[in-house]
């Protein structure tokens, strides 16, 4: 185990700080933490959303098991997976996406089938929810590993901006789209895996957005949807295949264009799409860009309308 994560209650937050000051942690300041402390090889950060811990580094497993679950947690979790979280060992599609919030690149949708070796193997090689992965090597790591692991089954759907556009137009927003796409899916990897009882994905919209996109083959399988769903092991390794999926065609049309393109919606990526525009003409972000974003409609509002108010989904 090379990181490891935990929610945290303000008073263990203060616990923790004192637990790590007897125990002989450095301490040191760092962007959005309560704190950062460090000795040897383990690091510890607690982050003032949540607040979250993250141990990064080597003798994550004896801390865990020795210091933070008795002395703050009161419990012990490490080891005892299957007791807390038994269903994320029974056999399941796990569900997830990447480039749904980026203006360049694909929306790429992933599963990865997994029982209980396939989550067990999954857990000691580090998978986690690929959005706590800085790295993209490390991405590609963990990619692989999933790619070579026995009996696990992985499926993607890349939707490149030019079908992504044409797609969001005809269904008239992004829930009906990623309900589309996550059915796409799931009917591929029953192609694969026709025994699989369950799919798992993060609760982004009604769950009957997908079942209405489900063929013949997907519409007996169970359908769940659960709020922060990248905690499940399938979940987190089809995080990763998207994610791998999203940067590789970022950098291979970067390279065919000439440019860099950024992810997200930061000041460099519009910058980057006014030189594009400027050099080729607007339609070029169709190509290479998600035209419903306002950020389109700032670079060239001629060719691409401001985007309607959003509206919540409702039972």
């Amino acid at each position: 185990m090379n990181s490891y994560t935990h929610a945290l209650s303000s008073d263990q937050a203060t616990q923790l700080r004192s637990l790590l000051d007897e125990l002989g942690f450095v301490f040191a300041p760092r962007p959005y933490t309560l704190f950062f402390a460090q000795k040897e090889k383990l690091s510890a950060a607690v982050y003032e959303k949540g607040p979250k811990l993250l141990l990064q580094g080597k003798g994550i497993e004896q801390f865990v098991q020795f210091e933070l679950e008795p002395k703050i947690l009161g419990e012990a979790k490490l080891g005892y997976e299957e007791v807390h979280s038994p269903e994320m060992f029974e056999p399941h599609f796990g569900i997830d996406e990447s480039g749904k919030g980026d203006f360049f690149g694909p929306l790429v949708i992933a599963g990865v089938y997994v029982d209980r070796g396939i989550a067990r193997n999954f857990m000691e090689a580090g998978i986690q929810d690929s959005k706590r992965i800085g790295s993209d090597a490390r991405i590609h790591a963990l990619a692989d590993v999933v790619r070579k692991t026995q009996g696990a089954i992985s499926d993607s759907v890349v939707i490149g901006p030019e079908r992504y556009n044409d797609l969001y137009e005809k269904f008239g927003n992004l829930n009906s789209l990623l309900g589309w796409g996550h059915a796409r899916v799931i009917e591929n990897l029953l192609a694969k895996r026709p025994d699989c009882p369950r799919a798992l994905s993060d609760k982004f919209a009604d769950a009957r957005v997908i079942q209405r996109s489900l063929l013949q083959r997907g519409r007996e399988i169970q359908l769940d949807q659960r709020t922060k769903a990248e905690s499940d092991l399938a979940v987190a390794a089809a995080s990763i295949i998207a994610r791998e999926a999203f940067i590789n065609w970022l950098d291979a049309r970067g390279k065919t264009f000439g440019v860099k393109l950024g992810r997200g919606v930061s000041a460099a990526v519009k910058q980057t799409a006014g030189d594009l525009v400027a050099k080729q003409g607007p339609e070029i972000l169709r190509q290479l860009a998600k035209v419903h974003f306002r950020t389109a409609h700032e670079i060239a509002p001629e060719s691409f309308a401001a985007p309607a108010p959003r509206t919540e989904w409702r039972r």
